[in-house]
């Protein structure tokens, strides 16, 4: 008998690398100045390339502008521009560009199917080494994220960074804190275990996460998380096939975003949907595409969300 592994068909539109936080570990941002912002027009030219591509999910990411930034109200139109453009041109958006304000994620959930930010990790400790320069990593404010996606119900997309200087049972916590929210208000659809990989712009010393511990914390974070939540793997950073069948058994049943670059470790090429199945071929594992949202949310959506995931799945025939 078959068991489902679930990826997105994906691309990524950056409207900025410039981030005011400085995360030591970082192969993505940008120094204030130092990027030119994505105007609409590129982000037309990208997603026109993209028809008929079998690309569904937009993801919009982005580095951070200060939130007492002069430009911050003109990032956020951008940001919300580029979802409304992707909408119309028949795509869905998912947009994860940090902590944003209540009224910024209320606004983002008319021209979104789904959102995202990760926890990353929830002691305070890493405030003094990796995340120092790194205002908006606070623990507490990510959590309020959560807690305000959770209110506005907005089906969510969260996860932990594995190899950043903290304990396994820093990572239990963490893993229990988003257990937490996700009773509470039921809308966080996925888990990402994220194991920090080296790249080439990081400035931290670190060896990266130890891959071998990899398939342990899935087991424990099956058992902390409720079953309702998806654990997602990035197969980018788990380039042994064996070890990946490994992570799946563990509990992991999701893939995440299969896309050409991944944007975060632009080190590490995203693997081919093809193959990714011939991983697959001779196991209990079948690979089905889906949705940036998962069909038990599709009617917390703006019923014109709703009507585009519809139309969406009766012409793409979507796995329900």
């Amino acid at each position: 008998m078959s068991s489902y592994i679930t990826y997105s068909p994906a691309y990524t539109l950056v409207p900025t690398y410039e981030c005011f936080n400085r995360c030591s570990y970082c192969n993505f941002r940008v120094d204030i100045g130092h990027d030119s912002w994505l105007n609409l027009s590129e982000a037309q030219e990208k997603l026109i390339k993209l028809k008929d591509k079998g690309i569904w999910e937009i993801l919009i990411l982005s580095g951070e502008v200060h939130p007492d930034s002069s430009q911050r109200n003109n990032w956020f139109k951008r940001i919300y521009e580029i979802c409304e453009l992707a909408l119309s041109m028949g795509f869905l958006p998912h947009t994860n560009v940090g902590p944003l304000t209540f009224s910024e994620m209320e606004q983002l959930k008319q021209v979104n199917v789904s959102m995202g930010l990760m926890l990353e990790q929830l002691t305070p400790k890493l405030l003094q080494t990796v995340h120092r320069y790194a205002p908006s990593k606070n623990p507490q404010l990510r959590l309020q994220q959560l807690e305000w996606a959770g209110k506005l119900g907005i089906p969510f997309t969260t996860g932990i960074l594995l190899g950043i200087g903290e304990t396994l049972q820093d990572s239990w916590e963490s893993l229990e804190a988003i257990a937490t929210i996700s009773e509470k208000w039921g809308h966080i659809q996925e888990c990402i275990l994220q194991p920090y990989s080296l790249g080439t712009q990081q400035n931290f010393s670190y060896p990266g996460f130890n891959l071998e511990k990899l398939p342990l914390v899935i087991a424990k974070a099956r058992e902390i998380l409720p079953k309702t939540i998806t654990i997602q793997i990035p197969p980018n950073l788990i380039s042994n096939p064996n070890f990946l069948l490994d992570c799946l058994k563990a509990g992991a049943r999701d893939l995440g975003g299969i896309s050409p670059k991944d944007e975060v470790n632009p080190d590490y090429p995203h693997p081919t949907t093809k193959s990714l199945m011939e991983i697959f071929q001779s196991t209990p594992w079948q690979l089905i595409s889906r949705l940036p949202v998962y069909p038990q949310y599709y009617e917390w959506l703006p019923i014109h969300l709703q009507k585009a995931i519809q139309n969406y799945c009766k012409i793409k025939s979507i796995h329900k």
